[in-house]
């Protein structure tokens, strides 16, 4: 079997977004999945699925993409932001001062309404950041619903932006680069959504590991059910020298 990710779903501008990828990978698992990126995923060009050993692994060339497999996600997720207070903590967005990734499919402000997700999350409260997702119809699958990769998508980027840039009062640790990357995403649905289904996003600090951020992300509907969750480790790039 094989997967093509197209250009569209870009993260950095050659590579596929991490989230997107992972929910590939995922709709090949039954329930919760943790997916594990290797590299860069190509973008356009297929790229082979394979099960083994009770794993699930995307190959490009007879080379290691990623791989999933099933898990049991244990989260704590805390309580949704109210609509407006998540629609003020979006216009605080960091990445509109600076993205290393503007063109990235869920967080890019270069891409425009119908293009990219636009999931922009700014400082809320206690150290977490907010915003808001409007999915819209393109997103939709056979069935009329926000398919499950693009949910994967949504519980991608929130967390990194926890720690990218944060210089507020309230940041949990200092300026984390946002050249970070994905290393690995565990990710919930536990519910479908329509399109135009406006939703609350939302993404917090859970560990610090060296240059490894591990961080949570959660998509509510507005009437504030949880639609899908994540734990991500983000990895940011080496100092010179």
């Amino acid at each position: 079997m094989q997967i093509t990710i197209a250009r569209r779903f870009c993260g950095p501008h050659t590579s596929g977004n991490g989230g997107y990828t992972c929910g590939r990978i995922a709709s090949f698992i039954e329930g919760a999945a943790e997916v594990t990126l290797r590299a860069p995923p190509p973008l356009d060009t297929p790229l082979d699925v394979r099960r083994q050993d009770g794993t699930v692994v995307l190959l490009h060339g007879g080379a290691e993409i990623a791989h999933g497999r099933a898990v049991t996600l244990a989260l704590e997720v805390p309580a949704p932001p109210a609509w407006d207070e998540a629609v003020a903590a979006g216009a605080r967005y960091n990445g509109h001062k600076g993205h290393a990734y503007d063109t990235c499919f869920v967080c890019g402000p270069s891409r425009g309404p119908g293009d990219g997700l636009r999931i922009f999350c700014g400082p809320w409260k206690n150290g977490m950041v907010a915003g808001t997702w409007l999915p819209d119809a393109s997103l939709a699958g056979a069935n009329g619903l926000v398919a499950p990769e693009f949910l994967w998508s949504a519980i991608d980027c929130p967390g990194s932006w926890s720690v990218i840039g944060r210089s507020d009062a309230d940041a949990p640790v200092p300026a984390a680069p946002s050249s970070m990357l994905l290393g690995r995403l565990t990710g919930r649905v536990l519910r479908t959504l329509k399109v135009g289904e406006p939703c609350t996003a939302l993404g917090w600090l859970l560990d610090v590991e060296g240059r490894k951020y591990h961080v949570g992300s959660a998509v509510h509907t507005r009437a504030g059910d949880l639609v899908a969750f994540s734990r991500g480790t983000w990895f940011a790039p080496k100092p010179p020298g």
